[in-house]
């Protein structure tokens, strides 16, 4: 009985393609919904500031308070129009930005060139861990503070909503990568995602490290796993 060429390949193909199809992700089966993919903004933080109620009056004069520039990304936070000068052992950086509003503990987040042009070693941390940190120098308008603790190098972090957080299944505390697109694609390890229901999505990091990404404030990034 001669064979029928064309209903055996036919026959075949269809087991081939069975197969293959059984070992797809799910979200290549037919019918399935695509993965979401997981886009977030770029937040380039340059050298910057926040003080405490009583650094702002010996810097500006009893009874001053902030006056906002421009909002920030994250709620409640603003660029003020108030700046201050750094002072190191080994040079100044002047013109660095206040942020507002007022904080418990004043906190100074500068890159690792800024430290170096200071002449400061000081440690990675996120915001808001001081102990421990770098003491500098600061001079405003109507006077010049020093402090014990305060300045950092701001480890590079994520800002998200509880509820994208949990339909990206990553939570506070959580280590992820972000990879970065244009013509010097970087891929960042070690992002500490900082959840909560007052933030929205923002992937920090600062100038010496956008400057290697070759990446600005507002453009595009993708979380691709912890």
């Amino acid at each position: 009985m001669p064979i029928d060429e064309t209903g055996l390949q036919t026959a075949v193909e269809r087991v081939v393609r069975r197969v293959l199809e059984s070992n797809l992700p799910a979200h290549k089966s037919a019918g399935a919904a695509p993965p979401i993919r997981r886009t977030v903004s770029i937040g380039v933080s340059s050298r910057h500031l926040h003080l405490q109620p009583d650094h702002v009056e010996a810097l500006y004069g009893r009874g001053h308070k902030l006056t906002k520039m421009r909002d920030l990304v994250q709620p409640d936070q603003f660029a003020s129009n108030e700046t201050v000068t750094l002072i190191g052992p080994l040079g100044q950086l002047r013109n660095v930005r206040v942020l507002g509003p007022e904080r418990k503990q004043t906190q100074i987040e500068a890159s690792l060139t800024d430290c170096h042009t200071l002449g400061i070693q000081a440690p990675l941390r996120l915001s808001g861990d001081l102990a421990g940190s770098a003491p500098l120098k600061i001079r405003g308008p109507r006077g010049l503070i020093e402090i014990r603790e305060g300045l950092i190098l701001a480890r590079r972090h994520l800002h998200i909503h509880n509820e994208e957080a949990a339909r990206y299944g990553i939570k506070t505390g959580d280590r992820v990568r972000i990879r970065t697109a244009g013509s010097r694609p970087v891929i960042f390890e070690d992002v500490i995602v900082r959840a909560g229901a007052d933030h929205r999505m923002e992937f920090h990091l600062d100038t010496d490290e956008a400057n290697a990404a070759g990446v600005k404030n507002g453009d595009l990034a993708e979380i691709i796993g912890g």
